[in-house]
This record gives C-alpha cells, sequence and structure tokens, in this order.
C-alpha cells in the first residue's frame, strides 16, 4: 500500500485472500487511489477496513464504500472548523482559490455546501492548474479580503510570490490554507519561482493552516492507560532516529478500535447465539460480517488522537489551527467536532492589524461637511457688514431731510442697503449643510437661499440704476418734456425688476425644482489607519435642467448689468455729486462682475471641497456688497461732513464748465466756438456795467426833475423836452436789461402809446376853458410822474442788482459774482405826496 501503485496494491489483497487464513478485518490503506480500489471491493468479501492514513474525501461515500472506516479524519472534516472560525471573527464573505486536482477540488466543493445556508456568502471561486497569479488579481478585483485555499506546497510558494505582487497580503488580508505541509515546506520550492525569500515571507506572514491533531493536547489517561504526553513520549524513544509520521497515533489508536470492535463482536455473539464464534467468520458469512461493521460503527473511547468515534464510518477527531508568525508555525486553537466547539488558546493569534481583517472593504460614507470655524468666521465677517449696512440706513433716515441726501433719493438708498442685507444673509443659507440640518431641510434650504441672493441683487443693483435713469432722463434726453420724475416711478422701475425675477423663481419652483443630490467620490484611505477605506460625499442642489436656468438667471443679470454700464456712461459728465454716482456705480459694477466671474470659476472647479467653495462664495458675497454699499454711502458721508453745499451749489454753471472742457478735448472746432462764447459774455458784461453807470446818471436827472416839481408846480411849464427824452431812456434802458419782465415792458409802451408833447405848445382841439382834459398840462404830467417814478425805480433796480419786485428793499444774490453785485447810490429818489 506504501508504494501507491494500484497494480501492486490490489495483487497483494487477492494474494492475502487466497493464500492466507481468513481475514477478520483489513487495516491499512495510505495512498487514496489504491485504497479506494481496495474500499470499493470489500463488500464483496464481507470484510470491513480500517485505515489509519487514507484522507481523501472520496471515500466518505458510504453508497459507493460501506465498509471502509478510518481512525484519521477526512479532508472535508476540516470545513466544519473552518465554519466555525469564520463565525468567530463575523467573516461573512470570503473567496476560494484552489488547485486543479480532484482532492482539493472535492473538498472545495464540501466546503460550498458547509457555508450554503450559513449566511456565509462565498464572493469568488477562482481554480488554477499551474500559473494562481491571473486568478489571485481576480480575488483582489472582487474586493476578496479572507481567501480559503487549497493548494499543495508547490502551488503554495506561486501563491504567495502573486500575493505579494499584488498586495494581498499584511493587515487587510487573511489566507487559510492545508496545515499538512512539511516543516520549513516552502525553502524546498522557493528556487522554482523568481519570488525573493524576504517578499514570500512577507506575504506567508498571519497565514492560518488547518488540519486534523495528530495528539491529543488533553492529559487525560486513554483506553490504553497512559496520557497522550506519555504515549508520545515512549513512542519518540522506541523510534530512535527513524523519521516520524503524523498517523502513528492514529495508527495506534486504530489497533485499539480493532481490538474494541471483534470485544464487541464477541460479546454479541455470547449473548445472543452461543454456539456461534468470530473464528467461524468466511468470506461468505454476510451475518458476521455485519456484525463486525455494526460494532465498528459503535465503537467510542478516549484514545491519544483524542476522543474517538465515528458517525457514518467517518471519524469525529480535532482539528487544530496554527499560524505562521516569525517564520514559524504556531499552534493557535484547535476545534473539536465531537462537541463542535472552537478554542482559541490564549487569543494567541497575531493579525498584522490592531484588529482582525475585514471580510470586505468595509466603505465607510463620511459627509464632506463646512468646517465649523470657517462657517464662525466667515459668519463674523457678515454680522460686522450687516452691522455697516444698518449705520449706512441709520445714516440715511437721519439726514434724509438734508440737502445733499435729499437730491441722492433717500427711498433708493434704502433699497440699496435692504438688497445689501438679504445678500448679507444668504451666506448663513450657503454655510448650513447636512452636518447642522436634515435632508428636508436642507432641501428647503437650497431654494430659500436662491431666492435670496437673487432678490437681494435685484434690489441693489436695480434701484442704483433706477437712479442712474433719473439723472440721464433729466441731463441727457434734451427732447424729453422736462418734468419731475418722483420715487414712486423709480419704485415701480425696480418692482418690475423684481417682478421678472420673481416670475423666473417660481417658473423654475414649479417646472424644476431644486433638489438635494448626493455626489460620490473615490474611496480612501481611513486616517486614523483603521481596516476601512472613506467614501467621501457631498451634498448639492441641484435639478435636472440646471444648466438652463442657470443661463437664463445669468442672462437677465447680465443685461442689467450692461443697462447699468450704459446709464452710467452716459451720465458721466454730471457733476452733481448729489445725483450723479456713475463713476462709483462703474467702479462697483466692475469689481463684482470680476468677482463674480473669478467666484464662479473657482467655485465650480472646487466643488468637491466644500470649505473651498463654501469659502469663495461667502467672500464674494461679501466683497460685492460691502464694495457697493461702501462706494454709494461713503463718498456722501464723507461730503456731508466736511462740505455739505458743496455737492449742489452752482450746479448749472459746473455742469456748463465741465461740458466745455469735455468737448475742447473732442474737438478743435467746438474749442474755438467756445472762445468765441467767452468773448462774446465779457463783451455783454462790460456792456452791462456801461448801462448801469448810465442808469445811475438818469437817476440824478430824475431827482432834479422830481425836485423842481416839488418847489414850484409853476415851473412845470420851464421842464425842458430833454427831460422827456431821458425817461425814455431809461425805459429803453430797462428794458435792455431785462426784456423778459411784463411790468417794464408794459409800462415802456404806456410812454411809447402817450409821447410827450412839446412844452408850451397848443392842442387846437383843446381851448383855455378847459385846461384839466389836457394830458400835457403840468398838472398831468405831475400825476403821471407821481405814479411811475416809483415803478421805474423799483423795476430797473433788480437788473443791476438792486431791489426785486418782491422785495421792499434791496436784495443782493448770495450766489452772485462780486462784479455783478450793485453798489448802492448815495442817494435816493422819494417821490411822495404828488
Amino acid at each position: 500500500f506504501f508504494q501507491c501503485d494500484n497494480a501492486k496494491g490490489l495483487k497483494a489483497f487477492y494474494d492475502a485472500i487466497k493464500y492466507g487464513p481468513n481475514h477478520l478485518m483489513v487495516f491499512g490503506g495510505v495512498c487514496a487511489t489504491v485504497t479506494s480500489i481496495i474500499a470499493e471491493s470489500l463488500k464483496g468479501w464481507n470484510l470491513v477496513q480500517l485505515s489509519f492514513a487514507a484522507t481523501t474525501p472520496e471515500l466518505a461515500d458510504k453508497k459507493k464504500y460501506p465498509y471502509f472506516f478510518r481512525t484519521v479524519p477526512s479532508d472535508n472534516a476540516v470545513n466544519p472548523a473552518i465554519l466555525k472560525l469564520l463565525k468567530h471573527y463575523h467573516w461573512k464573505r470570503v473567496g476560494t482559490l484552489t488547485q486543479d486536482v480532484q482532492r482539493f477540488s472535492e473538498v472545495r466543493n464540501d466546503l460550498t455546501g458547509v457555508l450554503y445556508g450559513e449566511d456565509i456568502e462565498i464572493s469568488d471561486t477562482e481554480s488554477f492548474s499551474n500559473d494562481p497569479c491571473t486568478s489571485v488579481k481576480k480575488l483582489k478585483g472582487n474586493d476578496v479580503r479572507i481567501i480559503l485555499g487549497q493548494f499543495d506546497e508547490e502551488m503554495a510558494v506561486k501563491v504567495f510570490c502573486c500575493a505579494y505582487d499584488e498586495e494581498m497580503y499584511g493587515s487587510k488580508y487573511q489566507w487559510i490554507i492545508p496545515g499538512w505541509y512539511e516543516n520549513l515546506w516552502w525553502e524546498s520550492w522557493i528556487n522554482s519561482t523568481q519570488c525573493l525569500s524576504k517578499n514570500l515571507l512577507a506575504a506567508m506572514e498571519g497565514y492560518i493552516g488547518v488540519d486534523f491533531e495528530p495528539l491529543s493536547s488533553k492529559t487525560n489517561k486513554t483506553i490504553s492507560g497512559r496520557t497522550p504526553q506519555q504515549y508520545e513520549k515512549e513512542y519518540n524513544a522506541k523510534r530512535g532516529d527513524g523519521q516520524s509520521s503524523k498517523f502513528h497515533g492514529y495508527a495506534y489508536d486504530g489497533i485499539w478500535v480493532i481490538a474494541r470492535t471483534l470485544q464487541r463482536a464477541m460479546n454479541y455473539l455470547n449473548s445472543t447465539n452461543k454456539h456461534q464464534k468470530i473464528e467461524d467468520f468466511n468470506y461468505t458469512n454476510h451475518k458476521l460480517g455485519k456484525i463486525f461493521l455494526n460494532a465498528m460503527n459503535e465503537t467510542r473511547f478516549f484514545g491519544v488522537t483524542g476522543e474517538v468515534v465515528f458517525r457514518n464510518g467517518e471519524r469525529m477527531g480535532t482539528i487544530k489551527f496554527t499560524q505562521f508568525q516569525e517564520q514559524k508555525e504556531v499552534k493557535v486553537g484547535e476545534y473539536n467536532a465531537v462537541d463542535d466547539k472552537l478554542v482559541i488558546i490564549n487569543n494567541s493569534i497575531r493579525f498584522q492589524g490592531l484588529e482582525p481583517p475585514k471580510d470586505k472593504t468595509i466603505i465607510q460614507e463620511e459627509l464632506r461637511k463646512i468646517s465649523l470655524p470657517l462657517y464662525s468666521i466667515l459668519s463674523a465677517l457678515t454680522i460686522l457688514g450687516m452691522i455697516m449696512a444698518s449705520a449706512f440706513l441709520f445714516f440715511n433716515i437721519k439726514n434724509r431731510n438734508q440737502k445733499l441726501i435729499k437730491m441722492s433719493s433717500p427711498y433708493m438708498n434704502n433699497l440699496i442697503i435692504l438688497g445689501g442685507m438679504l445678500s448679507y444673509a444668504s451666506i448663513f443659507l450657503f454655510g448650513l449643510d447636512g452636518s447642522f440640518v436634515s435632508e428636508k431641510t436642507f432641501e428647503t434650504l437650497c431654494t430659500v437661499r436662491t431666492w435670496i441672493l437673487t432678490v437681494g441683487y435685484t434690489t441693489a443693483f436695480g434701484a442704483m440704476f433706477a437712479k442712474t435713469w433719473r439723472v440721464h432722463a433729466i441731463f441727457k434726453n434734451v427732447k424729453m418734456k422736462k418734468k419731475i420724475i418722483k420715487d414712486q416711478k423709480l419704485l415701480g422701475i425696480v418692482g418690475g425688476m423684481l417682478l421678472i425675477d420673481l416670475c423666473i423663481l417660481i417658473c423654475w419652483q414649479v417646472v424644476d425644482p431644486l433638489r438635494r443630490t448626493v455626489e460620490k467620490y473615490n474611496m480612501e484611505p481611513d486616517p486614523a489607519g483603521r481596516d476601512i477605506s472613506i467614501r467621501p460625499i457631498l451634498e448639492h442642489c441641484e435639478n435636472t435642467h440646471m444648466t438652463i436656468w442657470l443661463g437664463i438667471v445669468y442672462a437677465y443679470k447680465g443685461l442689467l448689468m450692461l443697462f447699468g454700464c450704459f446709464l452710467a456712461w452716459e451720465t458721466r459728465n454730471v457733476s452733481i455729486p448729489a445725483l450723479n454716482d456713475s463713476k462709483y456705480i462703474g467702479m462697483s459694477v466692475y469689481n463684482v462682475g470680476i468677482m463674480c466671474i473669478i467666484g464662479a470659476a473657482v467655485s465650480f472647479l472646487t466643488r468637491d471641497q466644500p470649505n473651498v467653495q463654501f469659502c469663495i462664495v461667502a467672500l464674494v458675497i461679501i466683497f460685492c456688497s460691502t464694495i457697493t454699499l461702501c462706494l454709494v454711502f461713503v463718498p456722501k458721508l464723507i461730503t456731508l461732513r466736511t462740505n455739505p453745499d458743496a455737492a449742489t451749489q452752482n450746479r448749472r454753471f459746473q455742469f456748463t464748465q465741465n461740458q466745455k472742457k469735455e468737448d475742447s478735448k473732442t474737438s478743435t472746432s467746438v474749442t474755438s466756438v467756445n472762445q468765441a462764447s467767452t468773448s462774446r459774455l465779457e463783451g455783454l458784461q462790460s456792456e452791462n456795467h456801461r448801462l448801469r453807470m448810465k442808469i445811475t446818471e438818469l437817476d440824478k436827472d430824475l431827482e432834479e426833475v422830481t425836485m423842481q416839481l416839488q418847489d414850484t408846480p409853476e415851473k412845470t411849464t420851464y421842464i425842458k423836452q430833454n427831460h422827456y427824452q431821458d425817461l425814455n431812456d431809461i425805459l429803453s434802458i430797462r428794458n435792455f436789461t431785462d426784456g423778459k419782465d411784463g411790468e417794464k415792458a408794459i409800462l415802456k409802451n404806456h410812454l411809447d402809446q402817450n409821447p410827450p408833447a412839446q412844452w408850451g405848445s397848443s392842442d387846437p382841439s383843446r381851448t383855455s376853458k378847459d385846461p384839466i382834459e389836457d394830458i400835457n398840462s403840468p398838472e398831468h404830467i405831475q400825476r403821471r410822474l407821481s405814479l411811475q417814478l416809483p415803478i421805474l425805480h423799483h423795476a430797473y433796480l433788480p437788473s443791476i442788482g438792486g431791489v426785486d419786485a418782491s422785495c421792499a428793499s434791496p436784495c443782493v444774490s448770495p450766489s452772485a459774482s462780486p462784479r455783478h453785485r450793485h453798489v448802492p447810490p448815495s442817494f435816493r429818489v422819494m417821490v411822495s405826496g404828488l
């Protein structure tokens, strides 16, 4: 049998049957092939066979080998032990790697049946003939972490070399292979591979071998009266330097099994049939053959290999577990098949990690959330911005009756502040993610923060552009009928812009609302070194047609910005600070546009980094809101504190001068025209001064005439013709000075329609009998002068800076140039008592 030759084994068996005495039993059989051939033919000879070394699972088939028994556990006996070990460490997902040999395939098939129904998944089953590397790579691709191997020593070296190349060793993997290899088995096959010895040992470190226990570790006395330890000592002493076999204890217990079987059979024969003995057995005696078979199947005792008991002809023995630790195998546990109990020896199993390997890659989803310190810092900056906006609002309301603030539309300024504060408020919502709120709340925040930011943007810039449109309508559109543009109309413009926003947002919400989506990223190793993989997940606010809706919003906001730029450019020459914010609007639009473009691009590129993305978005909103509010209100605050009248005085003159300067830069011909206009203005001013001197001289003449009339009424006949001529000159000068004054023009026309008559002449139609009706009589002249002279005096004085028609005393415009101010004459004309 030991030669493992089928022919020689069969010949030896037949010779023993034919030429030898009647044999009661067959003891032996080591080689699986020879043992299986003989065991299959035993039924015809009514012989019971007991093997102490045949471990092939094929012999467990009782239909084919009904008379076969063995004291050594089958190779399949390790499978219940493996199941117990898997359950002990809660491994529920395994893979198998099997050499294409019948012995190993049978064990693998039996293991599949054992694990089936035990809530343990065989995720991958691989087999190989010569090169295991492809199978090893597939196991890794299927994320198999617990590998159950069935292969011999030669293939084991190749398997571990491939495992080293694929990095399938260490703290994340556990190999479980046969434990019946010879001592230092790898040294015999290391040269057959290209793997270095240190690499092979690194890959082998920690593997667990499973095999039957050669001798029991218990100290109980066996059926022979010796303990297993005493037996081993005696065996080694008798063996000497001879080679040891791991089956010697099973052979020793096998002899005792035969002895106990024969004893049980004899007892049975004695108790049932006193006339029949075991010596009467022959190969055709089926009755005695059955008695031997039943007696062996009922045999049970404690031997040197442990509890000896059979179940359907199979030995229910003890399975040991060894682990490869520091280039040697160490026993770490054992499994008793009779009690179905696994014992780990003092936690002697050493795993290369902090804990046993996981049966698969444990994927722990980790939400990438916004850092709380970052959220706190940006929230603090946002609060400061809102405090600044509140200060601007207080300043605007408090000084709303100041001319500077009143001319800059305080209601529109309030809307600008409101829009800025809404933009600030959106930052708090952008920083709230799944670490602060629930999934349902986060989905609601997706909509709310979009609405707040959109409405805030439109409110701020809509109000700013509405103010600029009013300036443009007043100063640039010369064809437009000049009328007052009230704030109510500007509010209507801002409301129209907001209405467009609401239409877009409502359609967006109804047709394709924003939803919470989770984006999963590639797995990352655990920073703490645990045997898990981190799969980062990130929450987004998205919908089906996100690009289309964002395009609509961006297009509308872009058109609004372009409209604002157009108005700012058109009103750039309006130099009334209280009205015109074109320069600051242009700066604001430029900064906001650049920051939004940069912020949107960077935010898109950093969508997988929530801290960076939130920081960029928050800083862009803070910067845009702050720079807009500061550009609108800081200049007003400075002007109001330093020179409150500078923004409103000399409006028309400053605009004219700035317009002239701008025109002089664009055209040489326009410059010549302006120079000519300046020369003409200087000439008119000189002429005006000369006429004022003339009026002063005429005042003296009027006073002489008045005095003469007051002294002697009779002297009126001596008034010269040139006095009437001087009176007409006064009226003419006044008409030249201010031809738009209706009252003075009526007076002049009245005098023209009633020309003075020649002194001393008489009208033929009038007689001396009716002197009162003569309009040229001294009485009529005196009456007319008493009524007209005060009117004339008050009429021509305003043209030279004197008395206004509405003033009872001389009025001087505080804004008039010193050269235009009237120098009060050294005398006054008083006409009274006429």
